[in-house]
């Protein structure tokens, strides 16, 4: 979830009631299984996994649950994983969802993209196809990718649906492999290539509870650092804040657990047909192959966006909340507990607050802020990233 979370807290802030609740937007993942070996990734697992792929829905289950969202209102549906592609029948099941009227985004690592393949999006347009790219070099690339070969395979695929005028973006998440990178990867996309480019830094564990992705995770300053070499991104944190964020801490009600657009205008689906609040959120399923997602949307995760919090944290009245990637799967992933503040999110948002001119109300006892155990190290590091911003200049 990046500055794209705009969207989400809408909801939220407006307090839609369970009679306007639509699931205009869905997250079907259809595998788990990637030909990839990305050291951040929360949730890959190897090509040739055969305990995952007999799991896996059937073509045929993929129809029933496309025919049920359709049917509950669900207008955009992306199609996610591990890598799409791996699928022979992905293509079967896409093809699908378009005939049902959907708007559909791909996202893809771009390594499996075939002359055929490009051909075929040609004749089934989707809304629109994300690739990730993992570096601006083959040694970059393929230290994050963990496979020989792969960064021409993506460069290819990248090239072919370009040829055929698909409406293609690329994006990278940031890791500690290939920071250093970013910035020759946005000119790569928005100067040779002239497309749009977009960047994520906030890793999560994995949703098995391995913690190794975030050995890969960049610090909190550097964070903050690569939105400062960006004007716009800065602004539109600026945006969001003033125009989300003054709404939802005053009209948001701070008791419910749950506050983002998950459950409430957007559902997830796993490989395994497991419906889910959000891609992240495993704690909590329900089975679509053993009931229908009307009921799974109308009851389940309604109850789930019902829930309360039980505790009093530094979280609960922060009012940069709406700047926070916090929220219960996150800190679930990384504290094994829904309601706990997850430290890293709470350093990366009070340095942004701080080196954008983000007023910060005050909200309880929070070592990042003024009279806290850590304040001056944020003021500390915030005039170090200035300082460093001014270097460069």
């Amino acid at each position: 979830m990046e500055i794209q979370q705009y969207s989400d807290w809408s909801s939220a802030v407006h307090g839609v009631s369970v009679s306007k609740r639509i699931p205009v937007s869905g997250t079907i993942e259809v595998t788990e299984r990637c030909n990839n070996r990305c050291a951040h990734c929360y949730v890959n697992l190897p090509l040739k996994d055969q305990k995952a792929r007999s799991n896996e829905l059937t073509y045929e289950e993929h129809c029933r649950i496309l025919d049920e969202i359709s049917a509950a209102g669900c207008l955009w549906v992306c199609f996610t994983g591990g890598e799409i592609f791996i699928r022979k029948d992905f293509l079967d099941i896409y093809t699908y969802a378009k005939r049902k009227g959907l708007l559909v985004t791909l996202f893809t690592n771009g390594t499996m993209i075939t002359p055929q393949i490009a051909d075929y999006l040609v004749k089934w347009r989707p809304f629109s196809i994300e690739i990730t790219l993992y570096g601006n070099t083959k040694e970059t690339y393929e230290k994050v990718s963990g496979i020989p070969g792969s960064y021409q395979r993506c460069m290819e695929g990248i090239h072919l649906l370009m040829a055929r005028g698909l409406p293609l973006r690329l994006k990278t998440t940031v890791v500690t492999l290939n920071k250093h990178e970013v910035g020759d990867m946005r000119r790569f996309a928005e100067e040779a290539l002239e497309m749009d480019f977009k960047f994520d830094a906030i890793i999560n564990p994995r949703c098995d509870c391995s913690r190794s992705p975030l050995d890969v995770r960049i610090a909190p300053a550097e964070v903050v650092a690569l939105d400062l070499q960006e004007p716009k991104r800065v602004e539109a944190w600026r945006k969001l804040n003033a125009e989300v964020g003054n709404a939802y801490n005053e009209n948001g009600n701070r008791d419910l657990l749950w506050s983002c657009g998950g459950g409430q205008s957007s559902f997830a689906v796993d490989p395994y047909g497991k419906l889910q609040v959000c891609v992240i959120s495993k704690n909590e399923t329900y089975d679509l192959r053993n009931g229908s997602f009307q009921e799974g949307w109308q009851h389940f995760l309604y109850n789930i966006k019902q829930k309360k919090t039980t505790l009093q944290t530094k979280c609960t009245s922060c009012g940069l909340r709406i700047m926070c990637n916090i929220c219960p799967a996150n800190a679930q992933l990384e504290c094994m507990d829904a309601e706990s503040p997850v430290d890293f999110l709470c350093q990366v948002t009070h340095l942004r607050a701080h080196a954008f001119g983000i007023a910060i109300p005050p909200h309880g006892d929070c070592e990042y802020c003024e009279g806290g155990s850590r304040y001056q190290e944020i003021l500390q590091t915030v005039k170090n990233l200035k300082k460093g911003l001014s270097a460069e200049d």
